[in-house]
């Protein structure tokens, strides 16, 4: 019987198809279906969306349309609704169109206001296209930056005021992100309107210090040259500073965050209070943050709230001031775990708001009339999400999402209602309207169409496993067998890798494209692997943290072990060991390459970090210091230092315009490997950035790897 079944099953897979690079990249082929867009109203029993040119509004509870706000149709002017956002009272809609993507989340776009009473449309301003623009509370003002500097425009009598004047490309900047801000504290606006709309805080960013980065872009008989400030590490910042500007009197006024000005302010946020803002006043090393209270009208700061940490602290958005005026919600890692705490307004704390030994991953925010707070949590395992509800006091925990795999919730403004996205590794998502207690109300998308595809084709489960090195850390990983895998047989592995600080890749949940590239190579006969090694995170502070200032060490360390792990199984080809890597995955790769030679045959190398001086500062010295501080951290594991070491067959992959991960980091390593009379590939994208994106670069992308393993590994 056994025989038969074995034999019934090699059938079935042989009437099954593979996968292809196509399906994956041209046709879409394995699209999942989701529910995006979704804006709750201020009522939280209703919602809004934008679908076939209209804006529409839905009832939670029923799904039912109820009615449509707005549609393109019934416009004088032709526009196409791109995004757009309601003003407090939910009077007028901001509509944003046109957008052209400047960094990873810059842009610029053409704003246009309607207002919902008299049906009107109105461009917010015809000298120019527009950043960020942004109503005030009382819908009758919109701020918006422009040419590195900051305005507001009045919509009742059509009056547009420059607010700041200095700004200038590539010296300084007013109401938007300089570069780094914007990669590492991972927002693009830099200006926000109080709670009464009478004060709008902003950056400035005086960034004439910083060195300049030259691109070319290619094209034109003479490339073009593309400019602009990224500090690197152990180099000058830009100098910030955090101005409010005063609507009714006109006036702009400095907040005094002190003497020092090689500072970072990763974060401001209005209080409750409307005439008080919260200045997050961050140290060089990062490894002190100061809450700092500025009065508007003074502009004096006093202490609200210092942490410390013998590493780094991480910056994150989970904080809210309550209504009371006399709470708010923090969130910290200082005692092991990132947990919520709730904190008077005098800085002392009242209690800790939740206690497991888990990673807090996500707050969704507190429902203040009943002191309950809602949050994403990596319990019971780090490789899953789930949703949970807590009181302020930090009883009546709840776990509101209980299915294995990954959670993640879209609640309601009145945290009614949570629109739930559940995924597990070998599942689409699943995504349901419950109640706030959890309880389901209805499906939204089930995914069935996409499950009932992927019958058809040959697909092997994703497998947790856990490794554990011989200095005894247990290293979580998955593991995709080939089709038609016999144990008896021996397979090539490759292993897939990022590694980097904080992120995981080793997840219960839904990998996207990725999952079916991962499914084609095992269409092709090869295992994947990943691992998540030390450093990584939703393990604590002390599993996350032990990289702290020699980064790539006890990373590469765990990769080459997991490697030799890998061999000792009886499956495997333990002379076919590959590896591949993207940005710190590819830092990751090079670094296996050359200190583990004698382990991995083959490697395929994207846009690597090839020595932490060559990328910027507020990432790289968060994790190592500065070079001057730390010379050996930042050498002792460059490849470059090991380029002779290099055995293997690799593949370096670069874009030519990576405003990120600089393209220099890929030719330093090619000037290493040449000095070291070592033969290698490379492959580079011109005018590409850090993503290798746009026109058929990712299907060109894919099927070089695909070419590449089957020729060397």
């Amino acid at each position: 019987m056994a025989f038969l079944f074995i034999g019934t099953t090699i059938v079935a897979q042989q009437n099954k198809k593979d996968i292809t690079l196509d399906d994956i990249w041209k046709n879409n082929t394995f699209k999942a279906e989701t529910v995006n867009g979704i804006t709750s109203m201020k009522d939280g029993l209703h919602y809004t969306t934008y679908a076939d040119g209209a804006i529409l509004r839905y009832e939670y509870k029923t799904g039912k349309l109820v009615d449509t706000i707005l549609s393109e149709k019934s416009l004088k002017e032709k526009i196409n609704i791109g995004d757009y956002q309601f003003n407090a009272d939910e009077s007028r809609i901001i509509i944003k169109t046109d957008v052209v993507a400047i960094y990873r989340r810059s842009y610029k776009a053409i704003y246009y206001i309607y207002d919902r009473k008299a049906k009107s449309l109105t461009p917010v301003s015809d000298k120019g296209k527009q950043q960020y623009a942004s109503l005030s509370p009382d819908g009758n003002k919109v701020a918006f930056a422009r040419d590195n500097n900051l305005y507001v425009k009045d919509l009742v009598n059509g009056s547009e005021k420059q607010v700041t004047y200095d700004g200038k490309l590539n010296e300084v900047i007013n109401g938007s992100c300089d570069w780094v801000y914007e990669e590492e504290f991972e927002f693009a606006p830099a200006f926000f309107w109080n709670n009464d709309g009478n004060f709008i805080a902003f950056y400035r960013f005086d960034e004439r210090k910083v060195r300049q980065y030259q691109i070319a872009k290619y094209g034109s008989l003479y490339p073009e040259e593309y400019i602009y400030k990224y500090p690197k590490a152990g180099e000058a910042n830009s100098l910030v500073n955090i101005y409010v500007y005063d609507i009714r009197s006109g006036k702009t006024n400095q907040f005094n965050t002190g003497p020092d000005s090689d500072i970072y302010i990763p974060r401001i946020k209005w209080t409750q209070d409307p005439n008080t803002l919260c200045i997050y006043k961050m140290n060089r090393h990062q490894n002190k943050l100061e809450l700092l209270l500025a009065d508007a009208y003074t502009g004096r700061t006093t202490i609200l709230l210092t942490e410390e940490n013998k590493t780094y602290i991480e910056i994150t958005d989970n904080m809210v001031f309550l209504k009371d005026k006399q709470h708010f919600i923090w969130s910290s890692e200082g005692e092991g775990y990132h947990q919520l705490y709730l904190y008077k307004m005098d800085g002392k704390l009242e209690n800790k708001i939740t206690t497991a030994k888990a990673d807090i991953t996500n707050f969704y925010g507190v429902d203040e009339a009943t002191k309950t707070v809602y949050y994403q949590s990596a319990e019971p395992t780090p490789m899953e999400r789930h949703i949970f509800s807590i009181k302020t006091d930090g009883t009546n925990k709840k776990q509101l999402t209980n299915y294995k795999g990954t959670d993640r919730a879209d609640f309601s403004s009145n945290f009614k209602y949570f629109i739930n996205f559940h995924t597990d590794a070998n599942s689409p998502e699943y995504i349901s309207l419950n109640t706030n207690d959890g309880k389901p109300v209805r499906t939204l998308e089930d995914n069935a169409k996409l499950n009932i595809k992927l019958q058809d084709y040959n697909i092997q489960k994703k497998e947790f496993i856990t490794i554990k090195t011989p200095i005894n850390v247990d290293l979580n990983a998955w593991i995709i067998k080939p089709k038609g895998f016999d144990a008896t047989k021996k397979y090539p592995v490759l292993m897939t890798v990022y590694g980097g600080p904080g992120a995981n890749t080793v997840n219960d949940s839904w990998g996207g494209r990725d999952y079916f590239w991962h499914q084609l190579l095992s269409n092709n006969g090869y295992i994947i692997v990943s691992v998540d090694n030390r450093g990584t995170g939703n393990r604590g502070e002390e599993f996350k943290k032990c990289t702290y200032l020699n980064m790539g060490k006890l990373e590469s360390d765990d990769q080459i072990e997991a490697a030799k792990f890998l061999q000792m199984l009886p499956f495997v080809d333990a002379s076919r060991i590959g590896i591949q890597g993207w940005s710190y995955g590819g830092f990751m790769t090079a670094l296996c390459m050359t200190k583990g030679a004698d382990v991995f045959k083959t490697g395929i190398c994207v846009a690597p970090v090839t020595n932490w001086r060559y990328y910027d500062n507020i990432y790289t010295e968060r994790y190592m210091q500065t070079p001057q501080e730390n010379p050996k951290g930042y050498d002792e594991n460059s490849p470059i230092y090991y380029a002779d070491k290099l055995k293997g067959k690799l593949l370096l992959i670069h874009g030519t315009a990576d405003d990120n991960v600089h393209f220099q980091n890929s030719m330093e390593f090619v000037n290493a490997l040449i000095k070291a009379n070592k033969q290698f590939d490379t492959f580079f994208y011109p005018n590409k950035n850090h993503g290798i994106s746009g026109g058929n670069s990712r299907q060109h992308l894919y099927q070089m790897w695909l070419d590449y393993l089957q020729k060397n590994l």
